[in-house]
């Protein structure tokens, strides 16, 4: 981990979360304090006696950290789901279908992780730029390289982002290449336990901020044997579980054609639906479908801006919501064309929106919409945050007594910013605004746990 020290410290500016699905907080003003673990120990909204005796104190340590009018603390951004190997294809190829891209661009590029130097070039500039533009909490597919998988793990500790990360299994002899699959089942559930053992070993690790998830990588690319095997492997070591889920026409239709089910049925028989689950995109979802998830507790992984690529539909993600089921926000990278969560988060609200209107103006309105298909834009930033910590147990995306401090400060101020914030904005505005103008400039610092991973942590003036 980051050989930098984490000291009691504060923070007095201006602080925005969603602490519920649909409601928005500006703390105006507010002094957060932050311990020694990273964790925020009190939260200072009103001025009092108690309050300014800590902002002298703070002060006079040199641990103070004051915010500019035009600058807000945010909480950490949260990736459900992205492909780590597939940083260098970022933006290429997205006119293909599903299909295609995985044989002709994808497979090929996540077999070059057998150089464990590549890897290790790729995945050190792929968190920097993560970490860089927000996203403190990340869930991975690697390759099916143990060793490649191990730097990644390697890499997310060094720089202190908080990551659960999955060395991808796949065996089905049709789907998958000669060049990049695994040679048996029994092979790739021991590669995925020795991956276990090696994130629970890591020196350093001991908060747990690295986790290891099992990581069957869809349906279509994993013999019956591999499925039922790493369920069992699920039960017994007590992972989370990530593939994908009812994604496309093709996927979804061949899982049908080849378990006689969808996919939500077929994973719950293999023992791979559960609460620690996290179903990537979903657009296939049928009622029954999001029933049992909702009433298993897995997670919908809801990645709007890949789903405009290669899913064929829109997730219902109003829907889903109100059934109940746990559903957070992903890149996706590379199927989505940004590393960017606040991008996929107005992404979100324009496929709700989209969903809900319908898009073939050769229809009567009446037919072509979707009724009560929208969210808005807390909700949206709700999934990008809180939601997502609390899709995987986490404590963050809320500036609360006892969260960790996952934080990022956007700086309207930065040279050459679209950002505009001025008095006269309320809550929502402000929100609106940023989520809608701010890029990787306005992020002017990050915190994992209390660690700036980002930036600088002073001269914030």
């Amino acid at each position: 981990m980051s050989s930098q020290v984490v000291n009691e410290r504060a923070f007095l500016g201006n602080a925005l979360h969603a602490p519920r699905r649909g409601d928005l907080e500006l703390l105006r003003d507010t002094l957060i304090v932050v311990d020694a673990d990273g964790r925020i120990a009190a939260v200072h909204a009103q001025p009092c006696a108690a309050r300014e005796r800590l902002v002298q104190r703070f002060t006079a340590e040199d641990a103070l950290v004051r915010l500019r009018a035009d600058q807000y603390l945010l909480p950490g951004l949260v990736d459900l789901h992205i492909h780590a190997p597939q940083w260098p294809q970022l933006g290429k190829a997205l006119e293909l279908p599903l299909e295609a891209w995985l044989q002709e661009h994808t497979f090929p590029l996540e077999a070059r992780y057998a150089d464990t130097a590549y890897a290790h070039l790729v995945y050190d500039e792929l968190v920097t730029a993560l970490l860089a533009n927000g996203t403190t909490t990340a869930v991975y597919f690697a390759s099916l390289h143990l060793p490649a998988t191990q730097i990644l793990a390697d890499v997310c500790l060094a720089k202190s982002q908080r990551a659960l990360i999955g060395r991808v299994a796949m065996d089905d002899v049709q789907l998958c290449p000669a060049y990049y699959r695994d040679a048996s089942a029994q092979q790739a559930v021991e590669s995925t336990w020795a991956f276990i053992e090696y994130v629970r070993a890591m020196p350093g690790n001991h908060a747990r901020l690295i986790q290891a998830v099992i990581t069957p990588r869809f349906i279509p690319a994993c013999s019956d044997e591999l499925l039922r095997r790493l369920g069992e492997l699920a039960a017994q070591s007590g992972c989370h579980i990530q593939t994908h889920c009812s994604e496309s026409d093709w996927e979804h239709e061949f899982v049908l054609r080849r378990c006689g089910c969808t996919d939500t049925q077929a994973l719950e028989g293999f023992g791979l639906l559960s609460r620690r689950s996290i179903l990537a995109h979903g657009n296939f979802l049928s009622d029954a479908d999001l029933a049992t998830i909702a009433e298993r507790g897995a997670v919908v992984a809801h990645c709007p801006l890949s789903n405009v690529y290669f899913s064929d539909a829109v997730f219902p993600l109003h829907r889903a919501l109100a059934q109940g089921v746990h559903v957070g926000l992903g890149t996706d990278i590379a199927g989505g064309a940004s590393p960017s969560i606040l991008e996929n988060v107005r992404q979100a609200v324009i496929a709700s929106r989209t969903l809900e209107s319908g898009v073939d103006a050769h229809q009567s309105r009446a037919e072509r919409r979707r009724p009560h298909s929208r969210v808005d834009l807390p909700t949206a930033f709700w999934l990008a945050t809180a939601g997502g910590g609390v899709a995987l147990n986490l404590p963050v995306g809320v500036f609360r007594e006892g969260f960790e401090f996952d934080s990022l400060l956007i700086d309207a101020g930065a040279p050459d910013s679209n950002l505009r914030i001025d008095g006269s904005d309320t809550p929502h505005e402000i929100l609106q605004k940023i989520v809608y103008h701010a890029a990787r400039a306005n992020i002017r610092t990050v915190w994992v746990g209390g660690r700036c991973v980002h930036g600088q942590d002073r001269s914030l003036q």
